[in-house]
């Protein structure tokens, strides 16, 4: 049986300036698009895609909002491509799963992490900043309920910038799977997994760096020894002065967990009703923490990128 490959235009397109970055070597830094389109009210929405794009600027590199428009997967998004992801309403949210069904059904959608990673790894850019992956479920030993992330990144060689694990997870399960799937995870001067919106999870990383030039050098080594194509988890905590008050997490959080048992959402639905649950219960500071992560990852991630790119 024949097949028919189609042109890489046709299901991946870089803008202009991401293709002529990667061409020169020059650094880039994958940002997901969900955050746009399902993360945030508009208008606040454009301005934090807008905001993140020029922080990762004023950190030396060339940043790549990644979405799927028309089932095309668009690596680098021009004003009016943000506008559209900002704006439309229906826009799905596509993991990596979902991809082939919406190039083929011509489909427009926002990429989750496990996405972009495929994306910007697809299009040849190794360093991607997000706020925390997703992972492990409370509960999984009934619900068997785990994200595709960490599947995406045990087979795929990016370097993810996060503040942890979203804190609504079981982030110790969350890390014995990362370790079982051969995933690196490193602390970035902290010797602690953070807890996406606080400083802290309680966990500890097995591996600290100090500066963007030693993860550039933890993925060099990655290339230079081969093996499976796993990821680098650069795990940078929110600042203790912009965290989310934790006492008040504890109790927002557990108030959530039983409000979702009450009403019995599970599945897919339960992330989305756990997140928006702490936003309102915590007048929106847990939404200011977020973004303060989201921040401080996306200027680390240009950093990393940076150095890389200079080669030491």
């Amino acid at each position: 049986m024949r097949t028919t490959q189609q042109p890489i235009d046709n299901v991946l397109r870089p803008s202009d300036e991401v293709a002529e970055a990667l061409a020169q070597g020059a650094p880039v830094v994958a940002l997901e698009s969900t955050i746009i389109s399902h993360g945030l009210p508009q208008p606040r929405n454009l301005e934090v895609a807008r905001e993140l794009e020029e922080i990762v600027r004023q950190a030396g590199a060339v940043p790549a909002t990644i979405a799927v428009l028309d089932g095309v997967a668009h690596i680098g998004l021009d004003e009016s491509e943000l506008k559209r992801i900002a704006t439309e309403p229906g826009l799905r949210k596509l993991g990596f799963r979902d991809l082939p069904a919406a190039a083929a059904l011509k489909a427009s959608g926002a990429t989750t992490v496990s996405a972009t990673s495929f994306l910007a790894a697809r299009a040849g850019i190794r360093i991607f900043a997000t706020g925390g992956l997703g992972g492990v479920h409370r509960g999984w030993t009934e619900s068997q309920d785990e994200s595709a992330d960490l599947d995406m990144l045990s087979r795929t060689r990016i370097t993810v910038v996060c503040a942890g694990v979203k804190s609504i997870l079981d982030v110790p399960a969350t890390l014995q799977r990362l370790e079982t799937r051969g995933v690196t995870v490193a602390g970035f001067r902290t010797d602690e997994f953070p807890g996406f919106y606080l400083h802290s999870s309680g966990e500890p990383v097995d591996w600290r760096i100090e500066t963007p030039a030693e993860a550039a050098g933890v993925m060099r080594a990655q290339d230079a020894l081969g093996g499976p194509e796993t990821a680098l988890i650069v795990a940078n905590p929110v600042p203790l002065d912009e965290q989310l008050d934790p006492a008040l997490h504890d109790r927002v959080l557990a108030g959530a967990l039983e409000s979702a048992e009450q009403q019995n959402i599970t599945g897919q639905a339960i992330t989305p009703f756990l997140l928006d649950y702490l936003v309102k219960g915590t007048d929106g500071a847990s939404l200011e923490a977020n973004l303060a992560a989201v921040r401080g990852n996306a200027r680390l991630a240009g950093q990393i990128a940076a150095s890389w790119s200079r080669g030491n």
